[in-house]
């Protein structure tokens, strides 16, 4: 199935591409034909028309998550449906017909400039065809949201982070959702052609409140415990919240007691359950290449030599963590991001791994993907 993704490294663009990529990682891994061939187009990609024809050329489905909601009001207000006007225009070019799903927003109801912008565009679509799908989104967090970019979620935790206090309005709301959860959603109806309006489920709180569990989050990480992740809400935003510690705030040391016995430390608290399990690596070895949607999962070097490589998802940037069992520090795996521990030692490389759930073969969460590729 060929899918077109616009606004391909916008927050739900990626997340979208990520989930996508991890089923071609699921077929290949065993040995079958990658279900999607996904085309990745950007902001500037609208401007050429040999590569937007091109791009919906033969497509079966276009998720259409580029836009534009910060500029001036003239500019919110023309440019979504400018850019869906493109898109239309392309794909008569070509005689695509493909399913379209069309990011939108609750906003589209208010008469605001990027309201009826939003609402616009959405005609815009409908008008042309019944392969449609309207998506009704509230606000969006994820891992890869901008802080200071109309993402409330994002900027409390950047200035939690900083050390900060944020000031907040304490009769501010919100009905939160994650990227992911957008992502897959505009998936799912794009490839069951689902057509007509769609509004996923939010979860709605106040402000405060999720400053309050931002912050809540921050305190128990910071004295190296996980919070309860049993909820599914929960476990998206402590994830939004971890990403958002990468790069610099890893390896952590961890405190060390030791005496005349020897060394006692404390490797994993909380997190409401979980599993754990060791391994040993031959020098040279490498374990890993792989990826998760949405697994909390620590490495802890106790023996041994290691090099840690961490990866974000369908881009080429690598970290590198050295890491040695002489000062255990551990290492946690943002979600999206795929990782892998190479041992770089003369001897054996001993390894506690920790996630947050009990592995389920149906459902393993594991998805193949070379750091190195």
């Amino acid at each position: 199935m060929r899918i077109v993704v616009t606004g391909a490294n916008g927050l739900i663009g990626w997340q979208a591409r990520a989930r996508l990529h991890a089923s071609n990682c699921a077929a290949s891994f065993k040995g079958a034909l990658p279900p999607y061939d996904v085309v990745a187009l950007d902001h500037a990609s609208f401007n050429d028309d040999v590569a937007l024809n091109a791009a919906v050329a033969g497509a079966d489905a276009v998720l259409h998550f580029a836009g534009v909601n910060r500029a001036a009001d003239d500019v919110l207000e023309s440019e979504n449906p400018a850019l869906a006007r493109r898109l239309v225009a392309a794909c008569r070019t070509v005689g695509a017909e493909p399913h379209i799903v069309y990011a939108n927003s609750t906003h589209a109801a208010s008469d605001t400039p990027y309201g009826r912008g939003k609402r616009l565009a959405s005609e815009v679509f409908s008008a042309f065809t019944d392969r449609y799908t309207n998506l009704i989104l509230p606000h969006i967090f994820g891992e890869g949201a901008r802080p200071d970019y109309n993402n409330v979620t994002a900027t409390l935790i950047d200035r939690i982070l900083a050390g900060q206090t944020p000031q907040v309005n304490p009769e501010g709301q919100v009905q939160l959702l994650h990227a992911g959860s957008a992502a897959q959603t505009a998936i799912h109806a794009a490839t069951n052609r689902f057509a007509g309006d769609l509004a996923p489920e939010a979860h709605p709180m106040s402000v405060p409140e999720l400053l309050d569990k931002l912050e809540g989050f921050h305190a128990l990480y910071s004295a190296n415990i996980y919070p309860d992740l049993s909820n599914a809400f929960d476990l998206a935003l402590f994830n939004t919240y971890r990403a958002a510690t990468y790069p610099e705030r890893w390896p952590r040391p961890l405190k060390l007691n030791t005496d005349s016995r020897g060394t006692l430390f404390e490797a994993v608290k909380g997190g409401g359950g979980g599993q754990s399990f060791f391994s040993t690596t031959r020098p040279g070895v490498t374990r890993g290449d792989h990826f998760h949607l949405n697994k909390v999962e620590r490495f802890l070097v106790v023996q041994g030599e290691a090099v840690i490589r961490i990866r974000k998802v369908l881009t080429d940037e690598i970290r590198e963590y050295r890491v040695s069992g002489e000062a255990p520090a551990p290492v946690d795996m943002p979600t999206l991001h795929t990782h892998s521990i190479e041992n770089v030692g003369q001897g054996p490389l001993l390894t506690l791994f920790w996630t947050h759930d009990m592995f389920d073969p149906q459902h393993p969460d594991t998805y193949a993907d070379k750091v190195i590729p």
